[in-house]
């Protein structure tokens, strides 16, 4: 008697619903959009729980952007679709940008999945699983970060042509949201303990030039800068050409604007930033960098770079490491050329050998190395105004404003008083430094 009741509870539990992200930190802000919206909707979600249950409905938000990260998504459909096949999950729904770039083909070749919806089908998913689109939800999300923190998109979309980048074909063109919009979701999230608001989106610097006409970036974070309870607005993926200069006025003038800037920059030579339609050359970004750092002279930069693309030689790539020898970015991340479908670059031959592309990534990163070694040495003794990410065992673990989550420096706090919580700012004196680890004691 006592089996069967339980097999009639199991049949007859309400659907919960949960929610699997890979992908960027624009996947991250859209699954907690999507949650939001369950939750609006009196369905239970979870993000990413490892309780598996025979009823829940899972919904796999995918990454499509690289050949590592296709594989990673499409690891996981496998796996749940045998979780499904096995009696183990209810349903599984696939979303986000692989099944945006792939849907024929993943019906085809995984059948069993229940339903297949692209980057901006929100509303029809909502509607697989019972649940209606609410408008009145408008930036309320429920965050799969730290509360302290919070991607905040401001954008969706990009206009570049950039040759080697599918994001157009999964994501479209580019769409900015209003800034009346943008201040609602953020005193919604301040409203909810977030601090930080990291402004993304695939093309931060082309915010505005569709519904107002303008480049309109820093009138938006003015705006933001105003929210009560905002204490730091990051900015990350600003592209390079056609850089509006006026966003520095506004770091300058606002203490919570953090100073930094994540700007990927890919390359160094003319032949290579042509081949890729960057829209620059070397001396327009040899020039714009030096011109942000005399503006904001504390500023810490990160890039991003790209080896191996077609055609680029050893003089090429001699010519990128010895420029990020001399330019001594803050940070600075390298990555293997992918040759994708349907980009213009596919139309070129990959011809640098796989070895030869990891070689160069990894030299570059040995140089990057040494140069964030001396930019940690030259912060010891300083203090600095940390924001507390996490508690690990004996430790607290927080982040000055020139670090941005799970890329940049980490600062390690001997936890000698047990006074401090998640999301508190503390000032911290610096002690030791790593390579990319800072360590110090609270200020009292």
């Amino acid at each position: 008697m006592k089996t069967k009741q339980t097999k009639a509870t199991i049949l007859t539990a309400k659907p919960r619903v949960n929610v699997v992200t890979l992908g960027c930190s624009k996947n991250i802000h859209d699954s907690e959009v999507l949650m939001g919206q369950l939750k609006g909707n009196q369905i239970d979600v979870v993000h990413e729980s490892n309780n598996i249950q025979a009823n829940d409905i899972v919904v796999i938000n995918t990454c499509g952007f690289i050949d590592n990260a296709k594989q990673e998504s499409i690891d996981t459909i496998l796996q749940f679709s045998e979780l499904k096949d096995q009696g183990k999950v209810n349903k599984v729904i696939v979303t986000g940008c692989l099944s945006e770039r792939y849907k024929p083909e993943l019906q085809t070749e995984i059948p069993n999945i229940d339903a297949y919806f692209g980057t901006n089908d929100l509303p029809d998913l909502l509607s697989s699983i019972g649940a209606d689109y609410r408008h009145e939800l408008l930036g309320e999300r429920l965050l799969t970060t730290p509360s302290h923190f919070s991607y905040f998109k401001i954008a969706e979309g990009c206009n570049r042509p950039c040759s080697f980048c599918a994001i157009p074909l999964m994501r479209g063109k580019h769409v900015s949201k209003s800034i009346d919009d943008l201040v609602k979701e953020a005193k919604f999230l301040a409203s909810n303990g977030t601090k930080e608001l990291i402004l993304i989106a695939q093309d931060l610097t082309y915010y505005g030039l569709d519904i107002y006409g303008k480049r309109n970036l820093s009138d938006l974070l003015r705006h933001l800068s105003d929210v009560e309870g905002i204490d730091w607005i990051r900015l990350q993926y600003a592209y390079p050409s056609g850089f509006p200069m006026d966003i520095l006025d506004a770091m300058n003038e606002r203490s919570n604007i953090c100073n930094y800037l994540d700007m990927p920059l890919q390359h160094i030579t003319d032949n290579m930033l042509t081949s890729m339609r960057r829209g620059t050359t070397k001396q327009k970004q040899i020039d714009l960098v030096n011109k942000i750092r005399d503006k904001v002279p504390n500023i810490a930069l990160r890039t991003t770079l790209i080896c191996g693309y077609p055609g680029e030689t050893e003089q090429d790539f001699e010519e990128m490491l010895g420029w990020v020898e001399s330019t001594r970015f803050d940070r600075l991340g390298c990555f293997t050329y992918s040759h994708e479908e349907k980009t213009h670059a596919h139309n070129l031959e990959d011809n640098v050998p796989e070895e030869v592309k990891q070689g160069r990534v990894d030299a570059i990163m040995e140089v990057q190395q040494g140069i964030s070694y001396d930019i940690n040495q030259s912060k010891v003794g300083n203090s600095y105004k940390v924001l507390v990410d996490r508690i690990d065992g004996d430790y607290y673990i927080g982040r000055t404003e020139y670090d941005s989550p799970e890329v940049d420096n980490e600062v390690i706090i001997a936890a000698k008083d047990n006074y401090l919580r998640i999301g508190d700012f503390v000032n911290v004196v610096i002690e030791r430094a790593e390579d990319f680890d800072l360590y110090g004691s609270v200020v009292k």
